[in-house]
């Protein structure tokens, strides 16, 4: 089977890409190389960016030629946090919202089978009263989440007897990767606990949140993409397991344990997150008997510390323009690499 993997040099795509690869897929990618330049770590610590072919093209530019020979979609690629979504959310919609229904409609017409969405739990918001699931009503409080909402939508009225769009909503990621994000909390409480010694929470840290290893993230695509049509055919899918749900104080006490002589600290300007929900993991422990998660908050935080000692990280690096997406994109504009609408510059 040919796999078009968007993103794949992204946090998730440079660890699902191998893996696909691992398990006898044909893939081949498409990144514009947004981030280029921000990797971390080397070979030994974190494994390389994939080496296969890939289509350099900002996903709003994508032509139905990019998409001949294409058996499946996995599409990652995204403006893929709050900060970057509200950088400027009518870029966000174009390129989460509107590129990605272009890029599912190219598909369609190009006789691809099954389109996988990258989608979020962050759909769910604001949702306090116990756990939410795939049929739990929607409340984004961020362009992102809108913007995913949105998607979802347009891209399942394309479903008919030959396209199966899946809609996989993972919980908050985690994990060491090539292209490491320390804007997700446990990678990012991690990196305070080993630079500084201070688990700095920059909320209250009562907010309810799952997360998941991007591992396990990508095991699940991989089940997606694997299982019979009629157990998949225009679903959607919670990614992650209903044990890994914590509150964030509760993540800062498993990197405390972790991280030897760490010491949680609040930010001075603390308040409490609006984003809070409890996700239930049932239905795709039950639909997708393949996906078998490995990781827990503790495994990562464990391979996150060990992870950064080797590397020898220092605070401006994770808190700089190399590692923190929102400041390389200022920056990127600020310079004229990128124009207003993050396309190149001239």
């Amino acid at each position: 089977m040919r796999v078009l993997v968007t993103g794949h040099k992204g946090y998730i795509g440079s660890i699902m890409a191998p893996m696909l690869q691992k398990k006898g897929f044909e893939v081949i990618g498409l990144d514009n190389d947004l981030f280029d330049g921000c990797g971390f770590g080397n070979e030994s610590i974190c494994g390389n960016i994939p080496d296969i072919p890939y289509i350099k093209k900002d996903i709003r530019d994508i032509e139905s030629s990019d998409l001949k020979g294409v058996d499946s979609v996995i599409h990652l690629c995204a403006l893929s946090n709050d900060p970057l979504g509200n950088f400027n959310p009518d870029i966000t919609f174009e390129i989460n919202y509107e590129g990605s229904l272009k890029l599912a409609e190219l598909a369609k017409k190009a006789g691809a089978q099954r389109f996988i969405f990258s989608s979020s739990c962050s759909v769910y918001g604001a949702s306090e009263n116990g756990f939410v699931n795939e049929s739990s009503g929607l409340n984004p409080v961020t362009a992102y989440g809108t913007s995913k909402i949105r998607a979802e939508k347009a891209i399942s009225a394309l479903a008919d007897a030959k396209f199966s769009p899946v809609f996989m909503r993972s919980a908050t990621a985690y994990g060491i990767s090539p292209m490491l994000r320390f804007d997700l909390v446990l990678n990012n409480l991690v990196a305070w606990a080993y630079t500084k010694k201070i688990i700095l929470l920059k909320s209250a840290g009562t907010a309810w949140r799952p997360i998941v290893h991007i591992e396990d993230i990508s095991r699940a695509f991989i089940a997606a993409l694997n299982a019979p049509r009629e157990a998949v055919h225009n679903q959607v899918f919670n990614v992650g397991r209903t044990t890994e749900n914590y509150i964030v104080r509760e993540i800062a006490e498993i990197v405390k344990e972790t991280v030897p002589d760490s010491r949680i600290e609040y930010a001075k300007d603390a308040e409490p997150d609006s984003r809070s929900y409890r996700v239930d993991f049932g239905k795709i422990a039950s639909v997708l008997p393949e996906f078998k998660p490995q990781w827990t908050a503790r495994l990562g935080a464990k391979q996150l510390y060990e992870a950064y000692v080797k590397a020898g990280i220092v605070l401006d690096d994770f808190e700089g323009p190399r590692y923190r997406r929102i400041t390389h994109l200022e920056n990127s504009v600020s310079k004229g690499y990128l124009d207003k609408t993050l396309r190149r510059g001239t």
